[in-house]
Protein backbone atom coordinates (compact mmCIF):
# COMPACT_ATOMS: atom_id res chain seq x y z
CA UNK A 1 0.00 0.00 0.00
CA UNK A 2 1.68 3.01 -0.66
CA UNK A 3 -0.53 5.73 0.90
CA UNK A 4 -0.10 6.46 4.76
CA UNK A 5 -4.17 7.11 5.99
CA UNK A 6 -4.54 8.19 9.70
CA UNK A 7 -7.47 8.81 11.71
CA UNK A 8 -7.82 11.25 14.58
CA UNK A 9 -9.81 10.73 17.32
CA UNK A 10 -11.74 13.17 18.64
CA UNK A 11 -13.28 14.01 22.11
CA UNK A 12 -17.13 13.37 22.17
CA UNK A 13 -17.37 16.71 23.58
CA UNK A 14 -15.19 18.41 20.85
CA UNK A 15 -17.06 16.02 18.64
CA UNK A 16 -20.25 17.62 19.50
CA UNK A 17 -19.34 21.17 19.37
CA UNK A 18 -17.17 20.97 16.80
CA UNK A 19 -15.93 24.16 16.73
CA UNK A 20 -15.43 26.31 13.94
CA UNK A 21 -11.66 26.48 12.50
CA UNK A 22 -9.68 27.74 9.53
CA UNK A 23 -9.02 25.29 7.05
CA UNK A 24 -5.42 24.52 6.13
CA UNK A 25 -6.24 23.03 2.97
CA UNK A 26 -3.91 24.06 -0.16
CA UNK A 27 -5.05 22.36 -3.36
CA UNK A 28 -2.87 20.55 -5.70
CA UNK A 29 -2.89 18.59 -8.87
CA UNK A 30 -3.17 15.61 -6.81
CA UNK A 31 -6.07 16.91 -3.89
CA UNK A 32 -7.98 17.50 -6.57
CA UNK A 33 -7.97 14.36 -8.45
CA UNK A 34 -8.96 12.97 -5.48
CA UNK A 35 -11.62 15.46 -4.73
CA UNK A 36 -12.79 14.22 -8.29
CA UNK A 37 -12.70 10.97 -7.71
CA UNK A 38 -14.38 11.17 -4.44
CA UNK A 39 -17.63 13.48 -6.08
CA UNK A 40 -18.50 9.31 -6.93
CA UNK A 41 -19.77 9.52 -3.06
CA UNK A 42 -21.62 13.17 -2.48
CA UNK A 43 -24.50 11.30 -2.53
CA UNK A 44 -23.22 9.97 0.98
CA UNK A 45 -23.14 13.46 2.70
CA UNK A 46 -25.21 14.37 5.57
CA UNK A 47 -26.57 12.82 8.54
CA UNK A 48 -28.21 8.95 8.32
CA UNK A 49 -29.99 6.87 10.74
CA UNK A 50 -28.92 2.97 11.22
CA UNK A 51 -30.01 -0.04 11.66
CA UNK A 52 -27.61 -2.81 12.55
CA UNK A 53 -28.33 -6.64 12.02
CA UNK A 54 -25.70 -9.67 11.80
CA UNK A 55 -28.24 -12.09 10.65
CA UNK A 56 -30.30 -10.47 7.72
CA UNK A 57 -34.27 -9.63 8.52
CA UNK A 58 -33.47 -10.96 11.87
CA UNK A 59 -33.82 -8.35 15.00
CA UNK A 60 -31.57 -10.90 17.32
CA UNK A 61 -28.50 -9.03 17.93
CA UNK A 62 -29.51 -6.20 16.27
CA UNK A 63 -28.60 -2.51 16.75
CA UNK A 64 -28.95 1.53 15.97
CA UNK A 65 -26.74 3.39 15.09
CA UNK A 66 -26.53 6.84 13.55
CA UNK A 67 -23.50 8.05 11.14
CA UNK A 68 -22.62 11.03 9.15
CA UNK A 69 -20.85 11.79 6.46
CA UNK A 70 -18.55 14.97 5.97
CA UNK A 71 -16.10 16.41 3.81
CA UNK A 72 -12.52 16.48 5.36
CA UNK A 73 -10.48 18.26 3.64
CA UNK A 74 -7.85 18.51 6.19
CA UNK A 75 -7.88 14.98 6.57
CA UNK A 76 -4.09 13.65 4.59
CA UNK A 77 -4.69 12.96 2.19
CA UNK A 78 -8.44 14.93 1.77
CA UNK A 79 -11.05 12.74 2.10
CA UNK A 80 -14.79 11.84 3.68
CA UNK A 81 -14.57 11.76 7.28
CA UNK A 82 -17.36 8.56 8.40
CA UNK A 83 -18.53 9.59 12.01
CA UNK A 84 -20.93 7.03 13.75
CA UNK A 85 -22.66 7.22 16.97
CA UNK A 86 -23.62 4.09 19.18
CA UNK A 87 -21.91 2.15 16.35
CA UNK A 88 -20.54 -1.80 16.84
CA UNK A 89 -18.43 -2.43 14.22
CA UNK A 90 -17.20 1.30 12.59
CA UNK A 91 -16.37 4.97 15.29
CA UNK A 92 -15.08 6.88 12.29
CA UNK A 93 -12.91 6.70 9.62
CA UNK A 94 -11.70 8.58 6.43
CA UNK A 95 -12.64 7.63 2.76
CA UNK A 96 -10.18 8.67 0.04
CA UNK A 97 -8.53 7.64 -3.22
CA UNK A 98 -5.00 6.52 -3.96
CA UNK A 99 -4.35 8.28 -7.47
CA UNK A 100 -1.26 6.45 -8.00
CA UNK A 101 -2.67 3.20 -7.38
CA UNK A 102 -6.29 4.06 -9.06
CA UNK A 103 -8.45 2.76 -6.45
CA UNK A 104 -10.38 4.21 -3.35
CA UNK A 105 -8.84 3.71 0.24
CA UNK A 106 -11.05 3.63 3.62
CA UNK A 107 -8.85 3.91 7.40
CA UNK A 108 -11.33 2.89 10.15
CA UNK A 109 -11.12 2.97 14.06
CA UNK A 110 -13.73 0.47 15.57
CA UNK A 111 -14.92 1.25 18.92
CA UNK A 112 -12.39 -0.77 20.56
CA UNK A 113 -10.05 1.62 19.02
CA UNK A 114 -8.54 -1.59 16.28
CA UNK A 115 -7.59 0.50 13.12
CA UNK A 116 -8.08 -1.49 9.81
CA UNK A 117 -6.79 0.18 6.53
CA UNK A 118 -8.90 -0.88 3.40
CA UNK A 119 -8.33 -0.52 -0.27
CA UNK A 120 -10.61 -1.68 -3.17
CA UNK A 121 -12.71 -0.21 -6.23
CA UNK A 122 -15.72 1.17 -6.97
CA UNK A 123 -18.24 -1.20 -9.10
CA UNK A 124 -21.43 0.88 -10.37
CA UNK A 125 -23.19 1.73 -6.84
CA UNK A 126 -20.89 -0.91 -5.11
CA UNK A 127 -17.33 -0.05 -3.41
CA UNK A 128 -15.94 -3.13 -2.26
CA UNK A 129 -13.04 -2.91 -0.02
CA UNK A 130 -10.57 -5.06 1.66
CA UNK A 131 -8.02 -5.10 4.23
CA UNK A 132 -4.31 -5.42 2.95
CA UNK A 133 -3.35 -8.43 4.89
CA UNK A 134 -2.09 -11.27 3.35
CA UNK A 135 -3.98 -14.71 3.10
CA UNK A 136 -1.89 -16.17 5.78
CA UNK A 137 -4.01 -13.48 7.89
CA UNK A 138 -7.49 -12.78 8.73
CA UNK A 139 -9.12 -10.41 7.02
CA UNK A 140 -11.88 -7.96 6.61
CA UNK A 141 -14.40 -6.46 3.44
CA UNK A 142 -16.49 -3.81 3.59
CA UNK A 143 -18.31 -3.08 0.80
CA UNK A 144 -20.65 0.40 0.52
CA UNK A 145 -23.73 0.44 -1.70
CA UNK A 146 -25.55 3.24 -2.64
CA UNK A 147 -29.11 2.31 -3.32
CA UNK A 148 -30.16 6.44 -3.79
CA UNK A 149 -30.40 9.67 -1.80
CA UNK A 150 -32.41 7.94 0.85
CA UNK A 151 -30.75 4.62 1.33
CA UNK A 152 -27.56 3.10 1.94
CA UNK A 153 -26.27 -0.27 3.04
CA UNK A 154 -22.80 -1.08 4.48
CA UNK A 155 -21.96 -4.89 4.54
CA UNK A 156 -18.73 -6.36 7.08
CA UNK A 157 -17.87 -9.70 6.21
CA UNK A 158 -14.60 -11.31 7.56
CA UNK A 159 -12.34 -14.19 6.23
CA UNK A 160 -10.13 -16.64 8.58
CA UNK A 161 -6.24 -16.85 8.02
CA UNK A 162 -5.51 -19.14 5.45
CA UNK A 163 -9.23 -18.93 3.95
CA UNK A 164 -10.29 -17.20 0.29
CA UNK A 165 -14.11 -16.81 1.23
CA UNK A 166 -15.74 -14.19 3.41
CA UNK A 167 -18.54 -14.43 5.22
CA UNK A 168 -20.91 -11.61 6.91
CA UNK A 169 -20.41 -10.24 10.07
CA UNK A 170 -23.24 -7.91 9.84
CA UNK A 171 -24.97 -5.30 7.31
CA UNK A 172 -26.20 -1.69 8.30
CA UNK A 173 -29.32 -0.15 6.71
CA UNK A 174 -28.51 3.35 6.42
CA UNK A 175 -31.73 6.11 6.13
CA UNK A 176 -31.20 9.39 5.08
CA UNK A 177 -32.14 11.68 8.41
CA UNK A 178 -35.29 13.40 7.67
CA UNK A 179 -36.87 11.12 5.12
CA UNK A 180 -40.31 9.40 5.61
CA UNK A 181 -41.08 6.28 7.43
CA UNK A 182 -44.63 4.83 6.82
CA UNK A 183 -46.29 4.70 10.29
CA UNK A 184 -47.78 0.57 9.98
CA UNK A 185 -50.50 1.41 12.48
CA UNK A 186 -52.03 4.05 10.35
CA UNK A 187 -53.10 2.36 7.39
CA UNK A 188 -50.18 3.69 4.87
CA UNK A 189 -48.77 2.10 1.88
CA UNK A 190 -45.43 1.01 2.88
CA UNK A 191 -42.07 0.05 0.75
CA UNK A 192 -41.84 -3.52 0.88
CA UNK A 193 -37.80 -3.01 1.30
CA UNK A 194 -37.16 -0.46 3.43
CA UNK A 195 -40.60 0.43 5.26
CA UNK A 196 -40.22 3.95 3.95
CA UNK A 197 -43.46 5.22 2.68
CA UNK A 198 -44.55 3.43 -0.29
CA UNK A 199 -44.96 6.11 -3.39
CA UNK A 200 -45.44 3.33 -5.92
CA UNK A 201 -46.93 0.65 -6.76
CA UNK A 202 -45.58 -2.86 -7.88
CA UNK A 203 -47.23 -6.33 -8.85
CA UNK A 204 -45.48 -9.64 -7.70
CA UNK A 205 -47.64 -13.17 -8.58
CA UNK A 206 -51.08 -10.46 -8.55
CA UNK A 207 -50.63 -8.81 -5.87
CA UNK A 208 -49.81 -5.40 -4.74
CA UNK A 209 -46.88 -3.98 -3.00
CA UNK A 210 -45.60 -0.72 -2.82
CA UNK A 211 -41.72 1.37 -2.83
CA UNK A 212 -40.54 4.28 -1.71
CA UNK A 213 -38.22 5.12 -4.40
CA UNK A 214 -36.33 4.18 -8.05
CA UNK A 215 -33.72 2.69 -5.62
CA UNK A 216 -35.95 0.54 -4.22
CA UNK A 217 -37.66 -0.23 -7.44
CA UNK A 218 -34.54 -1.37 -8.59
CA UNK A 219 -33.80 -3.55 -5.66
CA UNK A 220 -37.51 -5.38 -6.03
CA UNK A 221 -36.98 -5.45 -9.55
CA UNK A 222 -33.39 -7.86 -8.89
CA UNK A 223 -35.21 -9.94 -6.56
CA UNK A 224 -38.82 -9.75 -6.55
CA UNK A 225 -39.52 -13.22 -4.92
CA UNK A 226 -36.89 -12.98 -2.18
CA UNK A 227 -37.79 -9.13 -0.85
CA UNK A 228 -41.41 -9.80 -0.83
CA UNK A 229 -40.32 -13.42 1.41
CA UNK A 230 -38.14 -10.81 3.69
CA UNK A 231 -41.53 -8.65 3.84
CA UNK A 232 -44.03 -11.02 4.60
CA UNK A 233 -41.81 -12.25 7.54
CA UNK A 234 -41.43 -8.55 8.94
CA UNK A 235 -44.77 -8.34 8.99
CA UNK A 236 -45.17 -11.76 10.23
CA UNK A 237 -42.50 -10.73 12.93
CA UNK A 238 -44.47 -7.10 14.13
CA UNK A 239 -47.64 -9.23 14.45
CA UNK A 240 -46.17 -11.74 17.00
CA UNK A 241 -44.20 -8.97 18.72
CA UNK A 242 -47.51 -7.08 18.73
CA UNK A 243 -49.39 -9.89 20.54
CA UNK A 244 -46.94 -10.19 23.63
Amino acid sequence: MTGAFAVVRLPAEEADAKPEKKSKFKPTAESKEIQEALTEFNSLIGEWRGVGMTKRNSTSGAWKESAQWVWDFDASPLGIRYEVKDGKLIEQGILSFDPKQNQFTLAVVSPDETERQYVGQLDEKKLVLETTTGEEEEGYRLTITLLNEKRTLVLHEKRRAGQTFYSRVAEVGYTREGTRLADPGAGEPECLVTGGYGSMKVMFEGETYYVCCTGCLQAFQEDPAGVVAEYKKKLADRKKDAGK
